[in-house]
């Protein structure tokens, strides 16, 4: 699995348990920041990370585009399944799933089981100006690019708006989206 340090001054012990009693699962369209604060969670809480995109790339030996490229939308999706099968199985850790990675009805079934669900959420501006510089995002490479993240953030909604919490990204930092979180998830236990 792909784990990253903890921080170095993480939240006492007594203040984890209180926010992880459950996996913490951040989904979202590309460019939303899951990675990012993902890890910045995971270094306050002083817990283990997970970026499923990551753990795939890893285990398939080739990025994610090669995938699609090679194989197609249909095997990049079973490799999901089964990497956030296993993702979704650890306890008490961040996890960072793809962006399409919820619509999959087993893949949101299995992270909501043991973990409260993070919609991580940008503008479609936004967005273009936090991917357009990656030429490794397959489903970004169309003429109107801004067209294609409306209509995608469009036909994923359903299924975003299942997640526990929402959380804007727009002109935040990965640390001052991570406190969001803590503070909402809070609210929530």
């Amino acid at each position: 699995m792909v784990t990253f340090h903890p921080h170095p001054d993480p939240l006492p012990s007594r203040e984890r348990g209180n926010y992880l009693k459950k996996n913490i699962v951040l989904t979202g369209f590309m460019g939303t920041g899951k990675t990012y604060t993902g890890r910045a969670l995971a270094r306050m809480l002083g817990t283990n990370f997970i970026d499923t995109d990551s753990l795939i790339e890893k285990e398939a030996g080739i990025p994610i585009s090669e995938i699609f490229e090679k194989f197609g939308e249909t095997r990049f999706r079973e490799l999901e399944r089964e990497v956030v099968k296993r993702a979704s199985e650890g306890n008490c850790i961040v996890i960072a799933v793809g962006g399409g990675a919820i619509v999959d009805p087993d893949n949101l079934a299995a992270l909501k089981r043991n973990g409260l669900i993070i919609n991580l959420t940008a503008s479609p501006e936004v967005i273009l100006g936090r991917v357009e510089r990656n030429s490794d995002r397959p489903i970004l490479q169309v003429e109107d690019k801004i067209g294609k993240i409306t209509e995608l953030l469009e036909k994923r909604a359903p299924y975003y708006e299942k997640a526990d919490i929402t959380v804007n990204t727009d002109g935040k930092s990965p640390e001052q989206v991570a406190d969001e979180i803590l503070e909402a998830v809070r609210s929530e236990t």
